[in-house]
């Protein structure tokens, strides 16, 4: 993954609702929700989600598919472990890192 493509997916993340859409996609798994089964979730105004799910599409973190009337809406998983990769690739400089969190990283 690409910088500029880290920055836009989390620019796109560090925002309370699109967050929230995006975990709840994820929950969803690839199945995925349309946009009425996330306003039920989130209770967020249908309008405010379009655009919501607008710039997480545009950061490539969410998928959209026209099932006929539907639009489905599904996270980009393979983006999202591109993403997490990328945040996690020289961790603890390589050594494995412990799971329970007793030993810091001396970044």
């Amino acid at each position: 993954m690409e910088a500029n493509e880290v920055v836009r997916a989390l620019a796109a993340l560090a925002q309370p609702v699109r967050l929230q859409v995006f975990r709840c996609l994820v929950v969803a798994g690839p199945e995925g929700l349309t946009p009425g089964a996330l306003v039920e979730a989130i209770g967020v105004p249908a309008t405010s989600l379009s655009f919501h799910l607008k710039e997480l599409t545009h950061a490539g973190l969410v998928s959209q598919e026209r099932q006929g009337r539907n639009l489905i809406y599904r996270a980009a998983f393979d983006r999202m472990n591109a993403l997490l990769g990328y945040l996690t690739e020289n961790c603890c400089q390589g050594a494995p890192c412990l799971a329970d969190g007793s030993a810091a990283c001396a970044c």
